[in-house]
């Protein structure tokens, strides 16, 4: 007969396994996406892979894995289908728009700078650490900064900038489907028959460029190069006047399933110190920061004619891929959300970081010029 002990040792051993540990993350992102789906909650194949994912790996004791390329994969899917958006067209109409964008992300960064300021008073942190988990839509770009520049926290500056995400990927799907905002119809869908029937051979071509042009962003260690790469070589033969086919729901559903799922693995509150604390300073933070956009896209709106949910999601400090799922879901103009989200992004990555090292450099300086 074969020992209790050993066959529960043999159990925990298999279970620990990356391959394991991968499916049982899969049946769990996928349970709550069809949990989220029949509750009816806004982009649900996003939101619930994210939440299922992040409650099982805090509770029970259950350690989560999802492999980087698999979330690489869903970024080149959402990257093609926003490079289809910018046609010609979109990005004259963007470039015209490029002085708005400046000012109001200076205005944006400034005022993220403000509430860091307020944090970091409130919380006892020092204010470059909170400064720099504060920088809006810039998450993978301030944690890489934060590993190199001196006297920073990495654990806090990864704290806030993914608490700020997670709040910001909750809290503007339902502000975005509420009566605050009118557009025609909430969760754009494809006609999956319709488009899988044109979806190939041309889509081949397309997904060859993707490729070439995200791992070419890798090389030049550009910015998201996963999102940006595909955007960029969809873009260059949608305004050669070269048309790819749409992506039909299911796979615009499955991007949503292996981004969302890696989100809810990047929180990890058990390394804070004084969790309480700063998770409270986080999430009030981070709701200014929504409200803060809010209000300055209404003055967007009021310069534009766009719709409040365009000019809303240009300007909410997230992720340009969590903006651009969202912007699709509720038919926002998605061209001009991406041109914001990606401008902004482009800026946290070229300006913001000299402008940091400046900042902390003088302030370094202050500091040791003081009598002991």
């Amino acid at each position: 007969m074969i020992d209790k002990k050993m066959l529960a040792g043999m159990f925990l051993i298999n279970y620990k396994t990356k391959n394991n540990r991968f499916y049982i993350t899969i049946f769990i992102a996928a349970a709550g996406g069809f949990l989220f789906s029949l509750l009816g909650i806004p982009i649900p194949w996003l939101l619930g892979p994210m939440s299922a994912v992040l409650i099982s790996s805090k509770a029970g004791g259950f350690e989560a894995f999802w492999p980087k390329p698999i979330r690489d994969a869903g970024l080149v899917l959402l990257g093609y289908s926003i490079g289809l958006s910018l046609t010609k067209e979109a990005v004259i109409q963007i470039v015209g728009k490029l002085p708005i964008m400046l000012i109001l992300t200076i205005i944006l960064i400034s005022f993220c700078a403000g509430i860091a300021f307020f944090v970091s008073k409130l919380s006892g942190i020092d204010y470059p650490t909170v400064l720099t988990g504060s920088i809006p839509g810039g998450l993978s770009q301030m944690i890489t900064f934060s590993e190199e520049a001196k006297g920073i926290d990495l654990t806090v500056v990864t704290f806030l900038q993914v608490t700020r995400v997670i709040i910001i990927i909750f809290s503007v799907p339902f502000l975005i489907s509420s009566p605050l905002f009118y557009h025609s119809s909430v969760g754009s869908k494809l006609d999956i028959t319709e488009q899988t029937g044109s979806l190939f051979p041309n889509f081949l071509i397309f997904a060859g460029l993707c490729l070439i042009f995200a791992f070419i962003g890798k090389k030049l260690n550009a910015p998201t190069p996963f999102l940006l790469g595909p955007i960029v070589g969809t873009a260059v033969l949608t305004i050669s006047g070269y048309n790819g086919p749409e992506l039909p729901t299911f796979l615009l559903d499955l991007s949503q399933f292996m981004i969302g799922s890696h989100i809810g693995l990047m929180l990890k509150p058990e390394k804070l110190e004084n969790k309480t604390k700063i998770l409270t300073l986080a999430i009030g933070s981070g709701i200014v920061m929504v409200l803060g956009s809010l209000g300055m896209s209404m003055l967007l709106v009021h310069f534009y004619d766009i719709t409040p949910a365009t000019s809303f999601l240009s300007l909410t400090p997230g992720g340009a891929d969590q903006m651009a799922i969202l912007a699709h879901e509720v038919q926002a103009d998605l061209s001009m959300v991406a041109g914001f989200q990606l401008f902004r992004l482009l800026f946290i990555f070229f300006a913001v970081p000299p402008f940091l090292r400046w900042i902390f450099k003088k302030k370094l300086l202050k500091n040791t010029d003081k009598p002991a």
